[in-house]
């Protein structure tokens, strides 16, 4: 298994081309960078398997990997000390050379509704958001993929901050314990309950950081028991993602934002995926319905004055006429200093009634988080400012 963790840079037109600009690395390398002398790998992001193997490595037995996966899983463990039913001398062999790799808890905003943000710091020090969202009959986690984003949507605050690194799939994992943690701590989730679906719309682009987000996917099936039709993963319209995730025999949900029904607004709102046009993601998506037999849902967050007229959801419909899909419209969750703001309720209403008059099925997603900047990116943007 690898991780990327690479640099990326933008060409001078903006277009993001990652194939070529990502760093591949094994898990085991991945270092604590918070400061400490002695640099220790990470075990969270490695499989039952995986760790299976490594406690064979350390002169175990294989069922005490599976020991040690049932406390940074099922147990929530920080520390090596915690994991009491193993061998002391196993114990300080971990010690020596590893650390669990959960992150810390730096702040926490909270709404009336139930839903809260954190802002995590994992051993290397950068921040990451991530968001618990309690529904009835479910609890759901929206986690992010990269620090920052090379994307640079124009009213995304995780754009306005410029791209840093991407995330392993330990720590995108480590987010939804994080979020579990805190839920049962409020008493939004009891002693028993659990994250039950987790959304990959955070900050970053997961079809970028491909190979992180599938592993990570396959964790939360695997090691947090999330089913797979509880998983949505999104993306921006990253064309060559979109086919190789097709062929993955994944039963998890896509999401594709479009935000625009023309080209040229669409180059203007997403200036870092300029190479594919609206007909080449949505031809994409044709062939990841039929290799997968999956609805792709598409995203559009509704500006005002800008794509909420009856004229682009018109164009909208024509675009997506005849596709096993549906449409979840967004309401602008606003970012000071963006310059963009969401629309009256009735220009919503009129939005949603040319595409359902189309034969387009709609949804409106529930705004959330009142005051606590639940937008991607908001929180550690005010976080590094001040």
């Amino acid at each position: 298994m690898f991780i990327t963790l690479g640099f990326m840079l933008l060409p001078k037109n903006g277009d993001v081309k990652p194939d070529l600009l990502i760093l591949a690395v094994r898990p085991s390398v991945i270092h604590n960078w918070a400061g400490k002398s002695k640099m220790r790998k990470i075990l969270l992001g490695m499989s039952t398997a995986e760790l299976k193997l490594l406690a064979v490595e350390l002169g175990e037995k294989e069922f005490r990997g599976k020991q040690v996966a049932d406390w940074l899983y099922r147990q929530g463990c920080n520390k090596m000390s915690q994991m009491a039913n193993l061998p002391v001398a196993f114990k300080t062999k971990l010690e020596e050379g590893y650390e669990a790799g959960r992150s810390l808890v730096k702040k926490t905003s909270k709404s009336k509704d139930g839903t809260f943000k954190l802002l995590l710091q994992p051993a290397y020090g950068e921040l990451v958001e991530t968001v618990g969202m309690p529904y009835e009959g479910r609890f759901s986690c929206c986690v992010s993929t990269q620090v920052g984003c090379p994307i640079g949507c124009a009213f995304c605050a995780t754009g306005a901050g410029g791209f840093k690194r991407n995330l392993s799939a330990g720590e995108i994992v480590d987010q939804v314990l994080s979020v579990g943690e805190v839920a049962i701590k409020e008493k939004l989730l009891d002693g028993e309950g659990r994250v039950s679906h987790v959304v990959f719309m955070g900050m970053g682009e997961p079809l970028l950081n491909y190979d992180a987000t599938l592993a990570a996917v396959h964790l939360l099936n695997t090691e947090l028991k999330i089913g797979m039709r509880n998983v949505t993963l999104s993306t921006i319209g990253y064309v060559p993602g979109i086919y190789r995730l097709a062929g993955e025999d994944l039963q998890c949900t896509l999401a594709v934002s479009l935000h625009a029904a023309d080209d040229a607004l669409r180059r203007k709102l997403v200036p870092g995926m300029t190479r594919f046009t609206l007909q080449e993601i949505t031809d994409a998506c044709k062939h990841y319905f039929r290799e997968t037999s999956r609805r792709v849902t598409f995203e559009y967050c509704l500006l005002k004055g800008v794509n909420d007229g009856k004229a682009d959801s018109a164009r909208l419909a024509d675009l997506l006429k005849g596709q096993n899909c549906h449409v979840n419209l967004i309401p602008f969750n606003t970012v000071a200093e963006s310059g963009f703001y969401p629309p009256e309720a009735i220009r919503i209403v009129d939005f949603r009634r040319v595409l359902e008059e189309a034969g387009v099925m709609v949804t409106q997603r529930e705004q959330r988080g009142a005051g606590i900047q639940a937008a991607c990116g908001q929180l550690r943007r005010q976080a590094l400012s001040t």
